[in-house]
């Protein structure tokens, strides 16, 4: 059995917070002692080699705790959680740039990490110096920069502004080359921390791209933070997700997702399996299953479309029954309110009746919905109404060069069609 690339064993890192304490007074004499134990107080922290703090009060952090997780070679882990999780840590921490409080970290290889648009670039020199001053931070030598100068530069597609000081470089620019650069040293293991988030969607598709090549080509391993699920889901064959600093969940990406969808509290589906007379409902609607699914891929998201099926029975004979599904956000704002009416001539039976129905891609925006349920006789009078009944989750997708949620409840791929003509100035 190979041995891993990357073994990690209880895992931890402390920060020290400092706090200002809160209200009362404090006289001239109070105020200045106050700063000579601060200075007292720093100078010993400074010589105890502790981290320097401000603040009355201090309270300890830990960003990470009792981590452990081993990735094979070849292996692609994606990294999910909330925000404050630990993720951007765990990577800083594996990338050897802030050292571990607790635990230690095997890494077999040489690593290439891409956590922050333009680490390692001087912001006065030119993109061509910027390419072999990068290059050495991450470990290439001279020699092997110059034998690859040319495909970073095409990959980068700057071309143009090689000679330009990077300082006048746009953020799609600058990760444009830090990603390049970082592609072709040909690393071991390469560390992306959420960076595809600045480039357009064209290159966001390349970056994606280079990363399979470096993974199925050449065998190399890749772990990946995002926070764009979809992406995690296509490149991802294994999953970490992390809550409060831990590991709460891994195995495969689909599980870890899904997971996570599940301990936020999004439930998708319904299915009721014991008898009839105990499944929720009344004397008229009993509720059997109900289910909201992509109609593209695994996992919810703006461009997997939204399908649901709802079954129950029904006990009310000879009426025209209808049955209207209204989607809210977790505010109460009602996305829409629309019915389908199943019978039109007084012709309900008893018996199980199943309704589907489907939202296309690129209507819904990212964020959390639930469906309300109401069942009614003759489009007017109610027989059954369920607030809540089912909760889902719509995974945020990057477009163009923002990767965070907008606003808005739509999230429209509209195209559109742009004309200029010339203006000739009136003599």
């Amino acid at each position: 059995m190979a041995e891993p690339v990357i073994k990690v064993e209880g895992l931890g890192k402390k920060y020290i917070i400092g706090h200002q304490a809160k209200g009362g007074y404090k006289t001239v004499r109070d105020q200045i002692g106050d700063n000579f134990k601060t200075i007292f107080s720093k100078t010993k922290q400074m010589f105890s080699g502790q981290q320097m703090v401000e603040g009355d009060q201090v309270e300890e952090f830990w960003a990470l705790k009792d981590v452990n997780f081993e990735v094979k070679q070849g292996d692609t882990l994606g990294i999910i959680g909330r925000n404050g999780a630990g993720k951007s840590t765990l990577l800083k921490v594996l990338s050897r740039i802030t050292e571990p409080t607790t635990g230690k970290i095997l890494l077999r290889g040489r690593v290439a990490s891409l956590l922050e648009v333009g680490t390692g670039f001087h912001p006065e020199l030119s993109g061509r110096e910027n390419i072999f001053l990068n290059g050495a931070i991450l470990g290439m030598s001279r020699a092997e920069i110059k034998r690859k100068f040319d495909e970073i530069v095409a990959f980068s597609g700057i071309e143009k502004f090689l000679d330009t000081p990077v300082k006048r470089y746009s953020s799609g620019m600058y990760v444009r080359l830090a990603f390049s650069v970082a592609a072709h040293l040909e690393p071991e293991i390469l560390i992306v921390d959420e960076v595809l988030a600045v480039g357009d969607a064209e290159f966001q598709k390349k970056c994606l791209g280079k990363m399979k090549e470096v993974n199925n080509k050449d065998g190399r391993t890749v772990l990946f933070v995002s926070h764009n699920l979809a992406a995690i889901e296509q490149f991802c064959k294994r999953g970490i997700m992390l809550k409060n600093g831990q590991v709460a969940f891994m195995g495969n990406a689909n599980e870890a997702i899904n997971y996570y969808q599940i301990s936020n509290d999004i439930e998708s589906s319904f299915i009721h399996t014991e008898s009839l007379e105990k499944a929720p409902g009344n004397e008229n609607i009993r509720l059997l299953k109900f289910e909201v699914f992509p109609l593209i891929g695994e996992t919810l998201s703006i461009s997997s479309g939204i399908g649901f099926e709802l079954q129950f029975f029904n006990q009310k004979k000879n009426i025209n029954l209808d049955a209207t599904f209204e989607l809210k956000k977790m505010d109460e704002t009602v996305v829409f309110h629309h019915g389908a009416l199943i019978t039109k001539d007084n012709n309900s039976a008893e018996g199980i009746y199943t309704i589907r129905g489907e939202i296309d891609k690129y209507i819904l925006n990212a964020g959390t919905y639930k469906f309300k349920l109401i069942f009614g006789e003759n489009q007017r009078y109610p027989l059954l109404i369920v607030d809540d009944f089912i909760k889902f989750e719509i995974l945020n997708e990057t477009i163009g060069s923002n990767s965070e949620v907008l606003p808005g409840l739509l999230r429209l791929n509209i195209p559109y069609k742009i004309s200029v003509q010339p203006y000739t100035y009136a003599k």
